[in-house]
């Protein structure tokens, strides 16, 4: 393997398969964006979701896509143009890589990809000491997919945010603020019958805990976009709180927790869920 991706693999503490699956799609994602940057995807397009959120902010959780938007919309937009830069990043780093476009099954404004690369052919180089005991197995394939919305909702700012891995490169990203917008988006509309997803709510406790303001503006755009409200919704934050409510009487705690545990190492911080926790975090919510 690559001896800068084994010095990289050495950021993490990787004890297991999952350890090591999880620290190499990291991997493979930060030699990902600087592919972008070199197409210079980033003029027309922002980083921004979990992957944002845990490679540049810093997110104590795993997450396993990239999510991007315009800068404003475009429906003659496509991913392609952009493959080889990634194929050719990841290629100098002696990944094997195969990029594939994720035919569409519904219409929406969301270009989807795929970048697949061969569990076996890298985890597996991995043949030392330190990771002699992973217990890989011999045939997975790990995938990571990549979205990016051509139709997004206005109203958000980026800034430019830098990784120092696989080498120096600038990204540009949603600003905090509109990403936690996004994010309480998601909290409030994401619609997934029993399958819960705990990473949104994982991530909504992060955001509080960190102190980030929700812009309140930039989460009517979306909501607006989305078609969960119309032109006429009176938004300001005792309506946020009454949506967030609904919300949150409806939530199985158990299959939240259920969904988050595979992406956190500490799991004691989603012992405390309950429906008064959560209460208690939404209250301590400063609005932009």
């Amino acid at each position: 393997m690559n001896e800068h991706v084994l010095s990289m693999l050495d950021r993490y503490d990787i004890v297991t398969q999952e350890d090591a699956t999880r620290a190499l799609r990291e991997i493979i994602q930060e030699i990902a964006l600087a592919g972008l940057f070199r197409g210079k995807f980033f003029t027309k397009a922002a980083f921004y979701g979990g992957t944002a959120l845990r490679i540049l902010y810093r997110l104590d959780r795993v997450s396993e896509d990239m999510d991007f938007s315009l800068l404003a919309p475009d429906s003659n937009f496509s991913l392609e143009p952009y493959h080889h830069f990634i194929v050719a990043e990841l290629n100098s780093y002696g990944f094997d890589v195969e990029i594939s476009t994720k035919d569409k099954k519904q219409n929406t404004s969301i270009e989807s990809a795929f970048i697949k690369a061969n569990t076996l052919n890298h985890l597996l180089k991995i043949d030392t000491v330190k990771y002699k005991n992973i217990g890989i197995s011999n045939n997975q394939t790990l995938k990571i997919k990549f979205e990016i919305d051509i139709d997004p909702p206005l109203g958000f700012s980026t800034e430019a945010k830098f990784i120092k891995e696989p080498i120096p490169v600038s990204i540009n990203c949603f600003v905090p603020s509109d990403l936690f917008a996004g994010k309480m988006h998601a909290v409030l509309c994401r619609s997934w019958g029993n399958r819960v997803k705990g990473r949104d709510w994982y991530d909504f406790v992060w955001y509080v805990r960190k102190n980030i303001p929700l812009n309140l503006h930039y989460l009517q755009s979306t909501m607006l976009n989305s078609q969960h409200i119309n032109a006429h919704t009176k938004f300001d934050k005792e309506t946020f709180l009454e949506l967030f409510d609904a919300k949150l009487n409806e939530l199985d705690i158990e299959l939240a927790k259920n969904d988050i545990i595979p992406f956190v190492k500490d799991r004691s911080a989603i012992d405390c869920w309950t429906k008064p926790y959560f209460k208690q975090i939404v209250n301590e919510i400063s609005i932009l």
